[in-house]
């Protein structure tokens, strides 16, 4: 029984004789830091735009009729004046025969009346015969000559018509699109084909209107595309649209691509054009930047402390960010976890392997 009021005591001492631990404030935030450098920087305008081919036709019937071969299929390399397909040419064949039979039946007929106006002729010249015989006999003879050239004409219709049961390729391509098949009946200007030929391109690259005064013809291109992994192409701008989209307020500009670009019409481009260059710009990586209630800041390490200065952002450039106000040359400043920091948090620099680096 006496041990227990020593032991209450002995607990009693123990709670009340020893101060509560000081509390400490937050961990450092482990960051990665680069330098704000001073770089001749390219000022571009960046857009996602299209691929299209220069030469895309559809391929339609000239002539009417019934379809009776098709040579090619869709997705199929086509060369020049290869058969795409054969329309039936009876009823053109037989329309063209009548027509040169006319034209061959007017020539004996002009062929005769020549020889009728050389007779008389002479006999007017002899005095045989009157001259208004003579005119009567010429006026025929005009009238036929203008009947044999119509026929003529119409002949040569004819046997083009003919040719054009044949629908050829007008260029070398792809075939994109076929509509028709056997047997069936095609109109005048009735599409068949659509053949593409990948090998002249052009891209458009559509821009916000307020774009359009730092826009010109000849300014450099930069493309990428899914189609052409880790590979870039180089292009110029040759064209820009007069009128701007009624729908998107956005201008066209038109970049002609280099032959055998390994794009193909409806491919997507993510392009950059140039429109100028700033000599000594103070840049940092975009990793740098960070968006904040306040605005876009960056984070300048001073002293073991990240210090927010808000900033006012130029052109970019292959991650590369231009900072026009707000950050000096030579500047320090948070890269990797800067988006964690907040101003005046407590940092700790950290090395290319993650180890905090001496302060």
């Amino acid at each position: 029984m006496r041990l227990l009021p020593c032991l209450l005591a002995a607990l009693l001492a123990a709670c009340g004789g020893d101060k509560p631990a000081e509390r400490k404030g937050p961990p450092p935030t482990l960051i990665t830091v680069t330098v704000a450098e001073a770089r001749s920087l390219e000022l571009e305008e960046h857009t996602l735009g299209s691929v299209e081919a220069i030469n895309d036709p559809k391929v339609a019937a000239e002539v009417p009729g019934k379809i009776v071969e098709v040579g090619v299929r869709a997705g199929q390399k086509v060369r020049k004046g290869q058969l795409l397909a054969r329309l039936d040419a009876s009823d053109t064949g037989q329309l063209a025969a009548a027509d040169r039979g006319e034209a061959a039946r007017l020539a004996s007929l002009l062929a005769q009346q020549e020889r009728l106006v050389a007779r008389q002729t002479e006999l007017v010249q002899k005095q045989f015969i009157s001259r208004n015989a003579l005119d009567d006999a010429v006026a025929q003879r005009d009238a036929l000559k203008n009947q044999w050239a119509a026929a003529t004409a119409r002949s040569g219709l004819s046997a083009a018509n003919m040719d054009k049961t044949r629908v050829l390729a007008p260029f070398d391509g792809v075939i994109e699109e076929q509509w028709v098949a056997p047997g069936d009946y095609v109109k005048l200007g009735d599409p068949m084909f659509r053949l593409v030929a990948n090998s002249e391109l052009r891209a458009n690259l559509p821009f916000p209107e307020s774009t359009l005064p730092r826009l010109q013809r000849g300014q450099a291109v930069h493309l990428t595309s899914p189609l052409l992994p880790g590979g870039k192409l180089d292009g110029v701008i040759e064209d820009i649209r007069p009128t701007v989209s009624e729908t998107a307020r956005a201008v066209i500009a038109i970049a002609r691509l280099p032959a055998n670009s390994g794009l193909r019409g409806g491919a997507s481009v993510n392009a950059d054009v140039v429109t100028g260059r700033r000599e000594s710009a103070v840049v940092v990586p975009e990793q740098s930047l960070v968006l904040r209630p306040a605005g876009r800041v960056v984070y300048v390490v001073k002293e073991g402390k990240a210090e927010q200065r808000a900033v006012e952002v130029g052109g970019k450039q292959r991650g590369w960010v231009e900072i026009v106000k707000g950050v000096k040359v030579g500047e320090t400043v948070a890269l990797d976890g800067a988006g964690f920091l907040t101003d005046g948090a407590a940092v700790a620099v950290r090395d290319a392997g993650g180890k905090p680096a001496a302060q």
